[in-house]
């Protein structure tokens, strides 16, 4: 019997077709550092310094149309985040299908004393596309029961 891993399987269909727009005619198209990465590469399309503390706005000069039965999560660098406390306020961002404007990127520099300086063409953050499942919510009297139950916060200990 030949067992196929899910990562093979993955890299066996056909890849969806991820469309953007410029906003700027300099952006270039995002695109992954390697060829194996999730991500695509978001870059700043403006020059800002972030200060101790603040969150800025960030532009990237594109806006993209995802597939419908898919979303866009727009992730922090983690080399960002490890080397200037620069991340996301709203991390993951959501980028819904029938979203159409420019992809903006809320910044926070958690680094209590030092600014960070952004500067056009800066790799920011990155664009991860994933299905979504088509759900119907409904009102019940009762849940099914689980095995986790009603543990909250901590209930699976350290």
């Amino acid at each position: 019997m030949h067992v196929v891993r899910l990562d093979q399987r993955l890299q066996l269909e056909h890849p969806v077709r991820l469309e953007f727009r410029r906003l700027d005619p300099t952006v270039p198209l995002p695109g992954r550092a390697h060829p194996s990465d999730a991500g695509l590469d978001l870059r700043s399309n403006v020059d800002a310094v972030v200060p101790p503390g603040e969150r800025a706005m960030i532009a990237t000069g594109l806006a993209v149309a995802i597939p419908e039965g898919y979303a866009g999560l727009v992730l922090p660098r983690s080399g960002l985040a490890s080397r200037h406390g620069l991340t996301l306020a709203n991390s993951p961002g959501l980028i819904d299908s029938g979203y159409r404007g420019e992809v903006i990127c809320a910044m926070v520099n958690l680094d209590r004393e030092e600014p960070v300086k952004i500067s056009r063409g800066d790799r920011i953050a990155q664009l991860v596309i994933v299905p979504v499942a088509s759900v119907e919510p409904a009102w019940m009297d009762e849940l099914p029961p689980s095995e986790r139950g009603e543990g909250g916060f901590g209930s699976s200990g350290r």
